[in-house]
């Protein structure tokens, strides 16, 4: 589509909805201190026990608190644990508890309307996330625990199986927040749409498929540097329209403060082909970029009876057949980076030493080797994508064709994908990988032989003896640069066998209003409200 086309879809675009804008308006909160953002892919739940995707995590994340938490460079510090102690075999976890973090209001707590926050508390919570039941899909985080128990009101013990340097980070996850078991138990499923937490922000209403509205909690803990109690904002809103086009439109009317990432409908109306901000656009909203502990890639299911999929040259050739620069810059806008040099993302140590570095002629060399040791003269592949992907898959296809591999593109929905994947009915599929907890490890678990799908995220079925050796002599390392030296020579290992074709490691983008103030990112993506400021 040439640029003019472009411009004049756009604008016609934004005819097209003036008047349903105008209608829209009148219901968008309009008070100064209200923070509001839309939620195009809707919120299931309200229970940190399912808080499994970023649409669930970020507004559990304003409702509710854990132990630890992350600050924005992914460093572990205090939140309702004010300090903690490891034990020298790195098994055993003591954590000191705040006095002074309670619950928000709720006439299930009876004639007080709340109480403070008790070790006791975590046992409750922790347990949900193993009750059958209940079904959480966060129960994965206790695996490596033997058990836990509070010494007291004041503290509160894990003991480990096995050693595990990441563990604070994995603690860190909003499936581990505290939640009151007087509410749970009185509400039980409903808990989801009425949660009670300790968290800046407490749970005002949830109108579906319209707009959740949370409130500030005047009697959160936290303090800024300053000692002023946190948050600064009155309220969050969060809309519910599915249209991500209607989304943006708003956003450039001021009706929302801030969207997230950037859709192929309105990238280029926002962003130059570099990546930068359009200038007509500087001087009305900002922008924020930085990494993100994404990874895209295709991942190849390595339990085939295809000759093709199981020649090594196939999947190197595939590997170093296309350009990811010129992927990234043509698809993108220059969004994010390269992956060269395997699954690690930067933003975390451990990247491997290996490069695929574009080489078509060495890419066809290698097709040709196969075809003539094969006898199969027309090597074929399917990639299985949902719709979302589509054109990072035809990319693929018409650089592949070039060195002489035909490529079929198969389209799904993301529901059918997921399970296919899981269940190992593709030849090669579209992929990410969006970090759980701060470390490279969680990266490499993808390729561990005893995470096999469907019991695990290892879904190529990648098994190799040496790396499931140093995988398992990384947990008992406690130097970090010890650890980041194998998390290294296992990437590099793994990539020489191509069990994967990383494509790009994604960037964190943001834009927000001018008048929005301490919206930080970070690598996680986390959306964290307690100390933005939004100015008349």
């Amino acid at each position: 589509m040439s640029k003019l086309i472009k411009k004049i879809f756009f604008y016609c675009l934004y005819l097209s909805f003036i008047l349903f804008f105008s209608f829209c308006s009148k219901k968008i909160e309009t008070n100064t201190n209200v923070f509001r953002y839309n939620e195009y892919r809707n919120i299931t739940s309200l229970d940190p026990a399912f808080s499994r995707n970023p649409q669930n995590i970020w507004p559990v994340n304003q409702i509710f608190n854990g132990l630890v938490q992350l600050d924005d460079s992914l460093n572990i510090i205090p939140e309702i644990a004010k300090s903690w102690i490891i034990s020298d075999d790195g098994l055993e976890y003591t954590f000191i508890l705040r006095d002074n973090v309670f619950f928000h209001e709720s006439d299930y707590f009876g004639k007080n309307k709340t109480r403070k926050v008790i070790a006791s508390d975590f046992t409750f919570s922790l347990n949900r996330l193993k009750d059958k039941n209940l079904g959480s899909p966060g129960g994965w985080v206790l695996q490596n625990i033997k058990n836990y128990k509070s010494l007291n009101d004041s503290i509160f013990k894990i003991k480990l199986k096995n050693p595990f340097p990441a563990f604070l980070g994995l603690l860190s996850m909003k499936y581990c927040s505290v939640v009151p078991y007087e509410v749970v138990e009185a509400l039980g499923e409903s808990f989801s749409r009425n949660p009670i937490g300790t968290g800046p922000f407490y749970f005002k209403k949830w109108n579906e498929n319209e707009k959740l509205v949370l409130r500030k909690n005047k009697n959160y803990f936290e303090n800024d540097i300053n000692g002023i109690r946190l948050p600064y904002l009155e309220s969050i809103a969060i809309r519910f329209i599915s249209d991500i086009q209607s989304e943006f439109m708003l956003f450039i009317q001021g009706k929302l403060d801030f969207i997230n990432s950037i859709d192929s409908s309105y990238k280029d109306e926002l962003l130059t082909s570099q990546g930068n901000l359009q200038p007509k656009y500087l001087n009305k909203i900002k922008m924020y970029k930085g990494p993100y502990l994404n990874t895209e890639y295709i991942g190849i299911y390595l339990k085939t009876e295809s000759a093709v999929i199981n020649s090594k040259k196939i999947r190197n050739a595939i590997n170093i057949g296309f350009d990811r620069d010129l992927m990234i810059g043509y698809l993108r806008n220059n969004i994010g980076s390269s992956a060269k040099k395997g699954i690690i993302p930067k933003g975390l140590k451990g990247v491997s030493q290996y490069d695929f570095e574009y080489n078509p002629i060495k890419a066809k060399i290698l097709v040709n080797e196969f075809i003539e040791e094969s006898g199969i003269d027309n090597p074929q592949i399917r990639i299985a994508t949902d719709s979302n992907y589509v054109d990072l898959c035809e990319f693929l296809q018409k650089e592949l064709e070039k060195i002489g591999i035909n490529v079929k593109i198969e389209i799904m929905p993301t529901s059918i994908l997921r399970k296919a994947k899981s269940s190992g009915n593709l030849e090669l599929f579209r992929a990410s990988w969006i970090a759980d907890y701060p470390d490279a490890e969680n990266y490499l678990s993808l390729f561990y032989s005893k995470n096999f799908s469907p019991n695990g995220p290892n879904y190529t079925h990648y098994k190799n003896l040496t790396y499931d050796s140093l995988y398992e002599k990384t947990f008992k390392i406690k130097s970090s640069e010890e650890r980041i030296k194998l998390y290294k020579k296992m990437d590099s290992l793994m990539m020489n066998d191509y069990p994967i074709v990383p494509l790009y490691f994604d960037q964190v983008i943001r834009f927000s209003q001018k008048n929005i103030e301490n919206f930080n990112i970070n690598p996680l993506n986390l959306l964290n409200l307690k100390k933005v400021r939004k100015l008349n």
